[in-house]
């Protein structure tokens, strides 16, 4: 499954306040790519432009899969997010909530609702509702949810927030395993989150 997202002379503003401009990127499966920048420099807006929740205002942007274009309505198909913004639904235990997401998303091949429980080391809460869960149980969930999706676009924003050593170090090992052969871009400005990483672009350049 291979994905490409080239971005031409792009800008992106509120209001009258450009959060970047000029920017221009090739972003390709089988590599990942740091976006950094101090907080309010506009990762998490230029990660929403790659997966096309958020338009440009200015420049060009193009998908393609497989070598073939598709629009910008067509990449959630193809992307999965991981957002310290994104909620769970909290009334259902582990096992709903992963039964219910790949509903929409189905699992890598091989991969089971046991497989991912087992993984992320949460055996034990397998029956508790996750609003019962520590906020680290829950950044683990929702990596699960994102890393563990059939997709060629994985998208981590600060996607160790909430995240002991233990928690990190699985994080990286998920990284390792499941996502060399796709195109992973992650939002960050902590390095522990994307010293895997061979691009990284500053945001503090497109100003």
């Amino acid at each position: 499954m291979a994905m490409t997202i080239s971005l031409s002379d792009c800008g992106k503003r509120f209001n009258r306040d450009w959060i970047f401009r000029h920017f221009n990127h090739q972003f390709e499966t089988g590599r990942s790519y740091a976006i950094t920048g101090p907080n309010g420099s506009g990762k998490s807006t230029l990660l929403q432009v790659l997966g096309a929740s958020m338009m440009i205002n200015e420049g060009r942007i193009d998908f393609s899969h497989n070598g073939k274009s598709i629009s910008s309505d067509e990449v959630y198909l193809q992307m999965s997010i991981c957002a310290p913004y994104l909620e769970l639904i909290e009334e259902m235990t582990l096992v709903e909530l992963l039964d219910f997401h790949k509903g929409f998303k189905p699992f890598l091949p091989g991969i089971s609702t046991e497989t991912i429980i087992e993984a992320i080391s949460l055996q034990k809460a397998v029956k508790k509702q996750i609003r019962h869960y520590s906020s680290g149980m829950r950044q683990r969930v929702k990596l699960a949810q994102c890393i563990f999706s059939d997709v060629p676009l994985i998208l981590l924003d600060e996607p160790c927030t909430n995240l002991d050593k233990t928690g990190i170090d699985l994080y990286h090992s998920l990284i390792h395993t499941y996502c060399s052969d796709r195109l992973v871009v992650v939002s960050s400005n902590d390095e522990v989150e994307y010293d895997f990483c061979q691009e990284k672009v500053n945001l503090n350049d497109y100003k």
